[in-house]
């Protein structure tokens, strides 16, 4: 892991960098928001714009790339967010910032895309898999870093939304300028939807619930927090515990996905963070209780993702492992677009504590829907893929490096079949 980072510290400095922009964008509007008296339904509105964004930007990101090139793209849609995350407090209308972040989930999309091609060609096949964890900490620590950022400046006022901006544009000077060689591009065709449903039904329906989830969290934690009404540090602290959470907890579930029956630990992990929402919709107004339900739910959610990923590639040949990659970021993406309008109904109907129902009821059905599933078919532990820990908000280049680990490791285990 030191030969990664000794490699590549630069690179990852400007990941890192992206993600304080993106992290604080993403929670400052969701208290400016409630600044401006926008109402929830137009928050949640405008918090699904960005995963509208970020969908169309996976899909067409890398055409863009092969038409003009990784630092033409990358240069272009920096320049566009930058300017957007400027221009939030002037184009304060529910329209103007629903297509802001539409603007920013598009670019932020193709940004990750260019940087991990250049992380990834800079990793060699021994530290792929700790290049992947490497960057799933540098990811978390960003967006954690960035909330600490929010207790800095007044959100009525311009200057956090100044530091985004800068955050995001400092970004860019150690990623283009610790790169030599362009990387080679290219993508895998995603893999039919049906053939992937038919090869997986937990892993595509866990994947489209857990899109929900991420929306909520990464979108409408901080609405929740201003419709609760905690103070600005509180909700920097509520959303920092539901990303530590995910960071802390990730390696634990994978060490136990290794060595049980992933649909018995997918039906556990998922009853655990929906019972943990259950908990903070009953005692919605002790902060304490909410900051250690955050930690859980953000320790469930997120590596749950990673989780399916495992159980899918298990019923899949290590040809297909990478096409189907693409079409689970579809799934994902299209639940993330649903999550945030769904949520803000939910809070509508019952108050702030609808932000936890909503997960509740989410985490809760997949752990049902898990138990369903333990029901279908035999499973072999033994010939399991090897888990990778992967977050919801990489890119599709980095999935494509999870789906990589994978298939490496089940040539290995082929490899050691045959002697």
């Amino acid at each position: 892991m030191l030969d990664v980072i000794k490699g590549s510290w630069a690179l990852l400095f400007g990941m890192m960098l992206l993600m304080v922009g993106n992290g604080l964008q993403g929670t400052l509007l969701g208290v400016r928001g409630d600044i401006e008296g926008f109402s929830t339904l137009e928050m949640s509105v405008i918090m699904s714009g960005y995963f509208i964004g970020f969908l169309g930007g996976s899909r067409s990101a890398p055409e863009l790339i092969r038409r003009v090139g990784h630092v033409r793209v990358f240069a272009a849609l920096a320049s566009f967010i930058s300017a957007v995350l400027i221009l939030y407090p002037i184009l304060a209308h529910p329209v103007g910032w629903f297509v802001g972040r539409v603007i920013i989930g598009f670019c932020f999309s193709g940004v990750y895309v260019t940087a991990e091609s250049w992380l990834n060609n800079a990793a060699s096949n021994e530290n792929r898999g700790q290049a992947l964890s490497v960057y799933l900490i540098v990811q978390m620590f960003g967006i954690v870093s960035a909330q600490g950022l929010l207790v800095l400046g007044d959100p009525s006022g311009y200057i956090l939304f100044v530091i985004s901006s800068v955050a995001v544009s400092i970004s860019f000077a150690p990623i283009l300028l610790s790169i030599s060689p362009t990387p080679a591009f290219d993508t895998t065709k995603p893999m039919p939807l049906k053939e992937l449903v038919q090869a997986s039904p937990l892993g595509c329906i866990g994947i489209f619930l857990l899109g929900g989830v991420f929306a909520a969290q990464f979108g409408m934690a901080a609405v929740y927090g201003t419709q609760a009404g905690l103070t600005i540090g509180q909700i920097s602290a509520f959303v920092s515990a539901i990303y530590v959470g995910a960071l802390i907890l990730q390696f634990p579930i994978g060490f136990l996905s290794d060595r049980m029956d992933r649909r018995v630990l997918i039906m556990l992990v998922s009853f655990l963070g929906g019972s943990a929402a259950v908990i903070s919709f009953m005692f919605s107004g002790n902060f304490l209780i909410n900051l250690a339900v955050g930690f859980v739910i953000g320790g469930t959610a997120n590596p749950l993702y990673s989780l399916l990923l495992a159980y899918t590639n298990d019923y899949l040949d290590a040809d297909d492992m990478a096409s189907a990659s693409g079409g689970l970021i579809f799934i994902n993406g299209v639940g993330a677009i649903a999550g945030p309008v769904i949520v803000g109904w939910f809070m509508g109907m019952f108050g702030a504590e609808g932000f936890f129902l909503f997960i509740a009821v989410l985490m809760m059905g997949l752990g049902t829907y898990a138990l369903y599933r333990t029901t279908q078919r035999p499973v072999n532990v033994e010939e399991a893929s090897s888990y990778a820990a992967v977050s919801p908000s990489v890119g599709p280049v980095f999935a494509e490096v999870a789906t990589e680990v994978y298939i490496e490791n089940a040539n290995e285990d082929d490899e050691e079949g045959g002697n």
